[in-house]
């Protein structure tokens, strides 16, 4: 292991470590109740919010704050060396080649993806198909993996076991093995939803071999608990602020892929300033549109066929790719 790989490597060490460095483990399992589980997760938490965990007085949090200062590599780093970091980032087919080839080689880890579209789109079945796909080896000759487990929350009830296992046949995996390795919590309400990256951030750091997270879908239950147009505005865009920055920590911390799904609602505006746009949008306003790094639109075709267009992202242009729903995957077109 190189220097910069192992300077990179303590700050996604567990809290645990800081007990070597004078933090008691009473403090330490605080952090740990309050989802916040590496060293570089105490470091980009604010001190407002270290201080609302009960038991953290100011002396503790600034000398949990100086403590990963000293452990943590400098926060400026050259081009060269975050190129080097970038390295470590995989990418993880979908099952459609045209699609991987317009994403630059499919959904990438350490950040965020946003998939969204109307009803019968395939946005789920592109969750079930990323569930055995990211169990593939990275060196698989025709779909490149990332040799991992997939934690999925399931905001509407639409996973099913019986999806991924025709999906693992088609890829020859082991269909038992690709549900055991598939883990997956139904979140009721937007607060539940919070509380499980909670859990699931404990986990990840006990088990690096997860490497996609799944939100399907991302705003359903948002929109279900704050109704009224006051508390869309307002209380539910803060409450999504705090989700999406967690995501995205965890997408750092842990070298992951995070898929959210979303809904879309008519936008007759659009459509009536110009003919050839679209008349539906994706909900969550602005936050979800910055929060995430790549936006994918999916929309129907002809008979089975569907279009993926990328809408947003840091490494590729706009582009589209054709797809097809298949009984059980999401492939390519013939």
């Amino acid at each position: 292991m190189s220097d910069n790989e192992e300077e990179a490597r303590a700050g996604f060490e567990s809290v645990d470590e800081l007990q070597s460095h004078g933090i008691n483990m009473q403090d330490i399992a605080k952090l740990k109740a309050a989802g916040i589980v590496t060293i570089l997760g105490v470091s980009q938490t604010t001190r407002r919010h270290l201080l609302k965990i009960k038991g953290l007085s100011e002396a503790k949090v600034e000398k949990l704050k100086e403590t990963c200062a000293k452990i943590l590599p400098p926060p400026f780093q050259t081009g060269t060396e975050i190129a080097g970091r970038r390295q470590n980032v995989q990418f993880i087919s979908t099952g459609s080649k045209s699609v991987d080839a317009m994403l630059g080689g499919g959904i990438p880890t350490q950040s965020i993806t946003e998939v969204y579209g109307e009803f019968r789109t395939g946005k789920t079945q592109l969750c079930h198909t990323l569930c055995v796909s990211t169990q593939l080896p990275e060196d698989n000759e025709n779909f490149a993996g990332a040799a991992g487990k997939v934690a999925y929350i399931d905001t509407e009830g639409t996973f099913r076991p019986d999806r991924v296992r025709a999906i693992a046949d088609r890829f020859g995996v082991d269909s038992a093995e690709a549900l055991d390795n598939v883990l997956c919590a139904r979140a009721w309400s937007s607060e539940q939803q919070c509380d499980l990256l909670v859990d699931l951030a404990v986990r990840f750091v006990e088990d690096r071999t997860y490497k996609l997270l799944i939100v399907d879908s991302i705003m359903n239950l948002f929109r279900q608990d704050y109704s009224g147009r006051g508390e869309l505005s307002e209380r539910q865009q803060q409450k999504l602020n705090q989700f999406l920055a967690r995501l995205q920590k965890l997408a750092e911390e842990f070298n992951l892929a995070v898929i959210l799904t979303n809904q879309v609602q008519a936008d007759p505006g659009a459509a009536a300033m110009f003919a050839a746009a679209s008349s539906a949008k994706p909900v969550g306003g602005h936050i979800l549109a910055h929060a995430s790094a790549t936006r994918i639109q999916l929309r129907k075709g002809r008979g089975d066929e569907r279009i993926a267009k990328l809408m947003d992202s840091p490494d590729q242009p706009e582009g589209e790719a054709t797809y097809v729903l298949k009984s059980g995957y999401v492939g390519g077109c013939k």
